[in-house]
């Protein structure tokens, strides 16, 4: 009989049971008070259910990695850390340079291991992913693997909100580049502006309370020191720390590019920022990918 009952489509036991609970009040009248504790008990019952439930569908903890070079020789190089980081984080964020030359084959290897992560996953794109001239062609084959690229797109998850560009280079405070002098100079600026604004527009187009910002390169000086002072305006601009701090739901951004950068800075807000490259993250914590609470 049970058995009977449970193959009956969900909308129409709720529907019955309802019909049935009228018509006992019904008949009963008065009387029916008797049973009242049977449904304050379900009422109960539903308020300590629903807690929990909010809980486990909200988004706790984003693994990042950022810098994976995935070569036309690395065959699944990558797959058993994909099956790690599913078990261990709510979502994946890629930081780019996911690619060694951004060559279809090497996307491909990627994509093939990216299957066997089981969590959401979202990617911007890196300066290596654009070395063939085919940044497209590789977001077509990463997003046939489940990835959402992000570039001036942002994606609501499970109640965090993640807004993603590549950035671009262009200098830190005082020591940032302007657009003066000679026309390359201004448009190499201006790229980085509109790769900022783009960041700024992502950001915006959100309404959640917790925002994450994935980027390539550095929105700060502090999380690329270790590297070459000299190139540091080549590893990111401040710009993209002025397009975080124009808002107050963003926790936290993660970035790659600075291989022998630090870990972890702050925006002139106080909005923390991480460098997940995968060779600076395994120096802080002996695996590739950084596990942070959103």
């Amino acid at each position: 009989m049970l058995r009977t009952w449970f193959e009956i489509p969900l909308w129409q036991r709720v529907i019955t049971a309802l019909i049935l609970g009228v018509l006992t009040g019904w008949a009963w009248g008065p009387e029916a008070e008797s049973i009242k504790w049977i449904g304050d008990f379900f009422i109960k019952a539903i308020k300590m259910l629903v807690v929990p439930l909010i809980f486990f569908s909200l988004v706790s903890g984003v693994a990042a990695i950022g810098d994976l070079h995935v070569t036309d020789q690395s065959e699944h190089k990558y797959r058993d850390l994909f099956v790690e980081i599913s078990q261990k984080a709510d979502v994946l964020a890629l930081c780019g340079d996911l690619t060694n030359f951004g060559k279809t084959r090497e996307a491909e290897i990627l994509a093939e291991d990216l299957h066997a992560c089981t969590i959401p996953t979202v990617a911007v794109l890196g300066n290596h992913d654009h070395e063939c001239g085919q940044p497209e062609e590789v977001a077509r084959i990463l997003h046939s693997a489940g990835v959402t690229v992000l570039d001036e797109q942002a994606v609501e998850i499970k109640g965090v909100g993640f807004a993603g560009v590549k950035g671009f280079v262009g200098g830190f405070g005082r020591g940032e580049l302007g657009a003066f002098g000679e026309t390359a100079i201004k448009g190499f600026v201006e790229e980085s502006i509109n790769e900022a604004r783009k960041l700024e527009n992502a950001l915006r187009s959100l309404r959640t309370d917790r925002t994450v910002a994935v980027l390539h390169y550095s929105p700060i000086a502090k999380t690329v020191e270790g590297e070459p002072p000299e190139i540091f305006p080549f590893l990111g601009s401040s710009r993209l720390a002025d397009a975080i701090d124009r808002f107050d739901n963003v926790r936290f951004a993660v970035h790659g590019h600075a291989h022998r950068g630090t870990f972890e800075g702050k925006t002139p807000r106080g909005v923390a920022v991480y460098n997940c490259a995968q060779f600076v993250v395994s120096e802080q914590f002996g695996r590739p990918y950084a596990l942070i609470a959103v």
